[in-house]
């Protein structure tokens, strides 16, 4: 069961390893206090045949990246990618790259991976989940693909997507986490911080 809030340790701050706004619009929806300090780890640098393993390792290093650079803190961090067919699919390069993958995606069935790390900076704990959710697209014709493009709003996101966007058009059904999607599934979220006695509610 998850504690109630006036059990939440005082001495340790919350913080956000990353700069989405996603991240952090659910983590302020959840009435949660926290500050944000971005991970500079180069996603590039890691590499992984297993996109579950990938989304766990980016997730943990993010966490420990940022642990070097705060106290007394209970950091979060995460990574989310798509996959389709067994093929990762990152946050595109370019336009050009975004239209290709939303062709891809275009009346099929991906996976949306998000791994979550959570580490407490003052004694080096941390825990490791993922959430793996299967998400149905419809058909999208050129002229959508381009018009959605050109919106800009999937040029920073895995996948080429945003369900919480204009992106939320094109989705017909998900089996799983919607806020995994969005990148961050609260559930696995809220029992990580409950091995902190971090309590949401």
């Amino acid at each position: 069961m998850i504690k109630k809030a006036n059990n939440v340790k005082s001495d340790l701050k919350l913080v956000l390893a990353s700069a989405s706004p996603r991240r952090e619009e659910i983590l302020a929806q959840l009435n949660l206090k926290f500050t944000i300090v971005p991970s500079k780890v180069n996603e590039d640098d890691f590499t992984s045949s297993d996109p579950v393993e990938l989304v766990k390792i980016l997730a943990e290093e993010k966490a420990k990246s940022v642990s070097n650079l705060v106290e007394d803190a209970i950091i979060i961090a995460a990574d989310t990618v798509v996959v389709h067919n067994d093929q990762i699919l990152g946050k595109p390069a370019g336009k050009l790259e975004a239209k290709k993958i939303l062709k891809k995606l275009s009346s099929d069935q991906h996976q949306v991976i998000t791994g979550i790390a959570v580490l407490n900076s003052s004694s080096g704990e941390s825990y490791v989940d993922y959430n793996i959710t299967e998400v149905k697209m419809t058909a999208l014709s050129q002229e959508e693909i381009n018009n959605y493009v050109d919106t800009g709003e999937p040029l920073d996101k895995a996948g080429s997507y945003a369900i919480q966007g204009f992106g939320g058009l094109f989705i017909e059904e998900i089996k799983g986490s919607y806020y995994s999607v969005m990148g961050l599934p609260i559930h696995q979220l809220a029992k990580l911080l409950h091995k902190f006695n971090y309590g949401i509610l």
